[in-house]
């Protein structure tokens, strides 16, 4: 998802820039409706829940470079369907940048393409998730079959957002191919373990209890915070030894 330096240059930049300040008004619009219907108390700590789950997730799990970019696991459609599309959007969106200006500065030219990259799959699959899951359905009543479709569509979602960005980039050179199809074979390792993080956590749900939900679902505030806390005091102690050797 991180889309290497050098492959969007020249005038193609303007492109860039386009898809974040798009990226950036979808999400607004999404945070604004979400604080319409629950309150802004309830989407920002969801959403603060979500934004540390994404950073430490971005630095603490397997992440390695292939070809154009690179293959992360991050949980994506898991916090989409935990917090709901606008929480996750904010995640997604505020834990990339605090990554970027934290630990990889060189990613911060190719943050407009790399939030859209994470994010118009992730807006894809809120469309879906409307056709495949009743407005008020609980997330522990979600059926497995759903839950593995929206998490598919979102890993192939992501392969094409950078595949886009290679090819936009770089062209349809035998080399950029090469380097365009290295990742996808990459990647598929991700489409094979995030669709089961995401049947484990519903199958966590179906037994811990009811979800009240809407589209996409999300837990209750507690519940949301309580595996933020979870995750960091697992995580933390990698974490902690990254920042600090934070360059001064």
């Amino acid at each position: 998802m991180h889309i290497e330096p050098g492959i969007v240059t020249g005038a193609k930049l303007v492109l860039r820039y386009a898809t974040g300040i798009a990226t950036g008004c979808v999400i607004a619009k999404l945070v604004v409706e979400t604080i319409r219907e629950r309150g802004a108390l309830s989407f920002a700590m969801q959403a603060i829940a979500a934004t540390g789950l994404v950073f430490t997730f971005f630095e603490i799990l397997p992440h390695f470079a292939v070809g154009v970019s690179e293959v992360h696991f991050v949980l994506r459609s898991t916090l989409s369907l935990l917090f709901g599309a606008a929480p996750a959007a904010f995640g997604l969106a505020l834990g990339l940048l605090l990554q970027g200006v934290l630990f990889i500065l060189t990613d911060l030219p190719q943050y407009g393409m790399n939030v859209a990259t994470l994010l118009v799959p992730l807006f894809a699959i809120q469309a879906l998730a409307k056709r495949l899951i009743p407005s008020k359905a609980a997330y522990r009543d979600l059926q497995y079959s759903n839950t593995i479709a929206l998490s598919t569509a979102y890993q192939s979602g992501i392969v094409v957002s950078v595949a886009f960005w290679a090819l936009y980039g770089a062209g349809f050179g035998a080399a950029n191919l090469g380097n365009v199809a290295s990742f996808a074979v990459s990647y598929a390792l991700v489409a094979l373990v995030e669709p089961v993080a995401d049947l484990a956590v519903l199958a966590l749900a179906k037994q811990i209890g009811r979800r009240e939900c809407e589209g996409i679902c999300r837990p209750p505030l507690l519940e949301g915070m309580l595996l933020l806390i979870a995750t960091m005091a697992v995580m933390s102690p990698v974490l902690l030894k990254r920042c600090v050797r934070f360059p001064r």
